[in-house]
């Protein structure tokens, strides 16, 4: 193993290569970025973030993806110490965001003839993104790429690749390699997590990395990933997952990919779905969507995605007319043929009375979200929720705006089912669940400084003390609460104490429903800077500042255990607000 350690950046951030080989004839340069804290601004980062690409050397030589731009001066440069790059055949783009094909014009400089496999979304992305000619090759499920026979070793490396879009871009490809049985699948299967470790040596240390990963950019395409995983079944004995982000996946395959059954299978129950369409390289549609189609899974509501821009006019006019609700993006005034006749499918697809919601797209040359409103009114949909403006360059408030709105939606689309299952409950039972009494608490979470600051809080009552040493308590916060995005494992967040006599103006505030992206503390007297985990409300008894240790899932809660790191109480006299209900088939 070699590596490579890079000076600081400007802004202080490690960054530095690991180069390894990981099969006969296959190695990989890890590009490693310790202290990212942030993905596509919406998602928070603990553990940084690696960007992984390879090299398999047959009678032809081909690279799988280049990496980050950020590592501009130094990825080349280990590159070159692996292969000469007027060696190199074929560059395999596994999909096109920039954070895997960052360096694929710098590639392309050392080598003008390299040509470029991928999906042919990914090549029509690249002709507008690289600014060059260059040649290509466009591939899908069965296509394969043989490189002939290694003339050190006689192995013969022969490449098979699947389609798998969506996962988590359009244009997403897999390779695999049959003479290592090496699954190359981008983003698919990864996790942001950075370290050394080259293969998942530790499963325990990943594994809440692995799920957040999941629910943030695998969860809104279950459905997706399910098509993925079927055209997995027909490869041969795979040994390896070769993922874009975090460490490669080996010692543990099985409990990988079976999680990703278990979890797919979970969001994909049911025929009812909301269709969150976007517009692929189009403004922030992309992002956007995702955080719409997360807000969704969280209320336990099916969502499938929906490119405009990729997807066929048959495809669309199916997805669109079988979908509980469709989300649509404001679209380009001046697009191109292709763009205007899926508009115009997705039109013709709509049916009266479906539920119908819009966002802008922050594209800079958008049809005006109110004149596609009342264009959908006249084609007589009914508005799910509030159209969802964005007037400035999109940043952490906005993505979290969006994430609520998805889950008000979900919320919407589940109202029968989930009035129908508290129907079905045994009344005895219930009556009996609803004497478990417990204290009241607001919990409150902040992240990030300045414009790019993302708070929320809640009422809650089922929290409670779990050790003495180290001091430490849980707390169950429902799936689709907004504040859970805010308590992964290793954030902070504060329980504010409310006091028995002095609760119902904060109970009041808290316990109401907030629109998208509302300040929830607007009005509420806080003590300025009293715990790191979140605001520190002026009128509680006292406070816990927290530290997220653990989470375990139940079906529709996740119990936080946290590690209390600071507290403070206003008046050791006075007592906690008690709360008591009737049915414990609610709070």
């Amino acid at each position: 193993m070699s590596n490579l350690l890079l000076e600081k950046k400007p802004d202080n951030s490690r960054l530095s290569l690991q180069c390894k080989e990981i099969a006969m004839n296959s190695s990989t340069i890890r590009s490693l970025d310790w202290d990212r804290s942030r993905f596509d601004i919406e998602f928070g980062l603990r553990n940084g973030t690696t960007y992984n690409s390879f090299i398999i050397k047959g009678e032809k030589n081909a690279i799988i993806d280049t990496s980050h731009a950020k590592f501009r001066n130094t990825w080349l440069k280990i590159l070159k110490s692996q292969i000469e790059p007027q060696s190199i055949d074929y560059l395999i783009v596994s999909h096109t965001e920039p954070d895997h094909s960052g360096l694929i014009g710098d590639l392309l400089e050392e080598n003008q003839h390299i040509e470029i496999v991928g999906s042919k979304v990914a090549i029509q992305f690249l002709e507008n993104q690289i600014h060059c000619s260059f040649k290509s090759r466009a591939i899908k499920t069965g296509n394969e790429l043989d490189l002939g026979i290694n003339p050190v070793n006689g192995v013969h490396h022969k490449l098979e690749f699947l389609s798998a879009p969506n996962l988590h871009w359009p244009d997403t490809i897999f390779t695999f390699d049959h003479a290592t049985n090496i699954l190359y699948t981008c983003d698919a299967f990864g996790l942001h997590y950075c370290s050394e470790d080259l293969f998942d040596i530790e499963p325990e240390q990943i594994s809440e990395d692995f799920r957040y990963y999941y629910d943030c950019l695998m969860g809104p395409n279950a459905r997706s990933v399910i098509q993925a995983l079927k055209r997995m079944k027909n490869l041969p004995n795979i040994q390896t997952i070769a993922v874009g982000h975090g460490p490669l996946l080996k010692y543990n395959l099985a409990v990988w990919v079976d999680k990703y059954q278990e979890w797919s299978s979970q969001l994909s129950k049911g025929k009812e779905y909301a269709a969150v369409c976007y517009i692929s390289q189009y403004g922030f549609c992309d992002r956007l969507s995702q955080a719409i189609a997360l807000g969704i899974n969280k209320a336990n509501a099916q969502v499938q995605l929906v490119d405009l821009r990729a997807t066929d006019a048959q495809e669309i006019t199916a997805l669109i007319g079988d979908a509980k609700a469709v989300i649509v993006p404001t679209w380009p005034s001046n697009g191109d043929s292709d763009m205007q006749n899926s508009i115009s499918t997705l039109l013709a697809a709509v049916k009266q009375k479906q539920w119908v919601a819009l966002y802008d797209a922050y594209g800079g040359n958008d049809e005006p979200i109110d004149v596609l409103a009342n264009k959908f009114r006249s084609l007589g949909q009914k508005e799910a929720i509030e159209p969802l403006r964005v007037k400035k360059h999109p940043d952490a408030n906005t993505f979290q705006k969006f994430e609520e709105a998805g889950t008000d939606l979900g919320q919407l689309l589940n109202r029968k089912k989930n009035i129908a299952a508290i129907k079905s409950f045994d009344g005895d039972l219930m009556k009996a669940m609803g004497r478990i009494s417990g204290g009241l608490y607001v919990v409150t979470a902040s992240q990030g400084q300045g414009t790019d600051n993302r708070s929320s809080a809640m009422v809650a009552s089922w929290v409670s003390q779990a050790s003495f040493s180290p001091p430490g308590i849980t707390v169950a916060v429902a799936k689709d609460r907004a504040i859970e995005t805010l308590m992964q494992v290793d954030d902070l967040f504060v329980i504010n104490v409310l006091e028995e006599n002095n609760y119902q103006q904060l109970f009041r505030q808290f316990l109401k429903r907030f629109p998208p992206g509302a300040n929830r503390f607007e009005g509420i007297p806080l003590l300025e800077d009293a715990a790191q985990g979140g605001p520190v409300l002026l009128d509680a008894l006292a406070y816990l500042d927290c530290r997220v240790k653990q989470r375990l899932e139940t079906s529709d809660h996740w119990v936080i255990y946290a590690l209390v790191e600071k507290g403070s109480i206003a008046n050791a006299d006075a007592k906690t607000a008690v709360h008591h209900r009737k049915l414990g088939t609610s709070y």
